[in-house]
């Protein structure tokens, strides 16, 4: 065996892993029971076997044996699997239309696609997500395992490509440098839609618990200091709204994925292409995408520019450190129960400790913290891709792609774990709420308008130092009423504003 720091076994060891375990890992990516079987491909760099279960072929193979790297394969990310096919059935139609692919190839690749687009390929799909390549295996591992469905699909077998080729026929009129971008931000704009829906779940969710907590008095505080009363209610819309700022937030960022590169090719000269391919292939690709996609104003810009991915990432981080915030504040008003705030609970979802009995810890705000932690360790790491740029072509862009991704899916799951296993079941101690209000020395904020600065400082000097409240040193003193105080410390009184009538200041 190889050792995992490299530091024994012979370079005859290391090859056996390389030959051995790549039909190992193969099969675990595609959970497929082999024949034995084999077809033999080639390419630049020579033959190699192929088993014959495979729809993808030599290039896709020898990225598996490249990149064994983050073992987050295509396949994990579907809404980019569907992304890809609906680039290539769009390409295949544009260059049918252009008269330059014959219509029953057109045919067979559209129908593979759309198998594609319906996942009954996706096990196929198997090339590393972090690659590199600037996305090449990526866009041959889709075309290889287009090509050959489209092949049997004609009545060939897998791998007689002078029916239907990878490259001559699936990647017509394309390079990976435009395919590969383009079938990002397709993936990005659905994916989105997914994202924003979960927002708006949780948005909803806090929105609820505001009204179910309207009048939950309580104290505000800032700097982890007493500040003045507000209500629970009040607290939880804020969030709701917070987080509803970034549904437009993201709107508005991941509409700069409408621009694509189709027709670019290699660097944006359009070589290659037919001079009338952009605007047809463009044309297929919003009617196969509904979404209303345009060609890039300047290709060779487009195609070595990924700021889009800075502005976007930036929007999704935004809403990760907001939901971070949001958890803390959860724990802390959660906090005890006995020797914090306990002001709210979270529903208990599993034991907290194995040594401390009984002790039930706020799992669900922890891991959202974490999952925002990630997200802005993944902006961190677009951002410096991005600058990574060299002359005509970023060939960077797989991590980008595999750091949004991952950050989708993760604030996807992990808003949904909020909502649904925190938020909707969170209860209010209404009356541990009230209690520390009235012993808090920030009430004294309120009496301030009544009283005057000098003597409300006192009051609450004299209360921290006699361990009193500030109610009943006021009716100690002789300062105000029981009436006139109850008055101004009604919860309707103290947390907005209002007219004030017969000052003493």
């Amino acid at each position: 065996m190889w050792c995992a720091n490299g530091s024994c076994g012979s370079n005859r060891d290391k090859k056996r892993y390389n030959s051995f375990n790549i039909i190992i890992l193969v099969m675990e990516i595609t959970n497929q029971k082999l024949s034995g079987e084999v077809r033999v491909e080639h390419d630049l760099l020579g033959d190699k076997s192929i088993p014959v279960e495979y729809y993808f072929g030599v290039q896709t193979m020898r990225a598996v044996e490249n990149f064994h790297i983050s073992r987050v394969r295509l396949n994990m990310y579907p809404v980019f699997v569907k992304a890809l096919a609906m680039v290539k059935q769009a390409a295949a139609e544009a260059n049918c239309e252009l008269g330059i692919l014959k219509p029953e190839i057109r045919d067979a690749i559209v129908a593979a696609c759309k198998e594609v687009r319906e996942g009954k390929l996706d096990e196929h799909f198997v090339v590393d997500m972090v690659q590199g390549g600037a996305g090449t295996s990526t866009n041959m591992n889709a075309n290889e395992v287009i090509a050959n469905r489209a092949l049997e699909l004609m009545g060939h077998k897998k791998g007689e490509y002078k029916y239907c080729h990878p490259n001559n026929h699936v990647n017509m009129s394309q390079s990976t440098n435009d395919a590969y971008p383009t079938s990002v931000r397709v993936a990005l704009l659905n994916r989105t839609r997914d994202l924003i829906e979960s927002l708006k779940w949780l948005v909803d969710a806090f929105r609820a618990k505001g009204e179910e907590f309207a009048d939950v008095i309580k104290m505000g505080r800032t700097q982890m200091q007493d500040a003045v009363p507000m209500t629970l209610g009040q607290e939880f819309g804020a969030y709701a709204t917070t987080l509803a700022e970034e549904i437009d937030r993201l709107e508005n960022n991941v509409r700069l994925f409408l621009e694509v590169n189709m027709g670019a090719t290699a660097i944006g000269t359009g070589i290659n292409s037919d001079p009338d391919y952009t605007p047809t292939c463009i044309k297929h690709l919003r009617e196969i995408t509904g979404m209303p996609m345009v060609a890039a104003g300047n290709m060779i810009e487009a195609t070595n520019d990924t700021g889009a991915f800075i502005m976007y990432s930036s929007a999704v981080k935004r809403l990760a450190v907001k939901l971070s915030k949001i958890s803390n504040d959860l724990r802390l008003l959660s906090s005890g129960p006995r020797t914090g705030f306990h002001e709210i609970n979270l529903p208990p979802m599993q034991p907290g400790s194995t040594i401390m009995p009984g002790k039930v810890n706020p799992v669900i705000p922890e891991v959202v913290s974490q999952i925002a932690f990630k997200v802005i360790g993944n902006d961190l790491t677009v951002t410096m891709a991005v600058e990574a740029a060299q002359l005509e072509l970023n060939a960077m862009e797989p991590i980008i792609v595999q750091a949004l991704f991952e950050n989708i899916e993760m604030l996807i799951n992990g808003m949904n774990t909020l909502r649904d296993k925190c938020v909707v079941g969170i209860t209010a101690n209404k009356e541990r709420c009230r209690d520390l209000v009235y012993h808090s020395i920030g009430l004294v904020t309120a009496l301030n308008p009544y009283l005057g600065y000098e003597v409300s400082t006192e009051l609450a000097k004299d209360a921290l130092e006699h361990n009193k409240g500030v109610y009943d040193l006021v009716l100690e003193k002789g300062l105000m009423s029981k009436e006139e105080l109850d008055n101004i410390l009604l919860p309707e009184n103290m947390v907005k504003p209002r007219k004030f009538i017969n000052k003493k200041v």
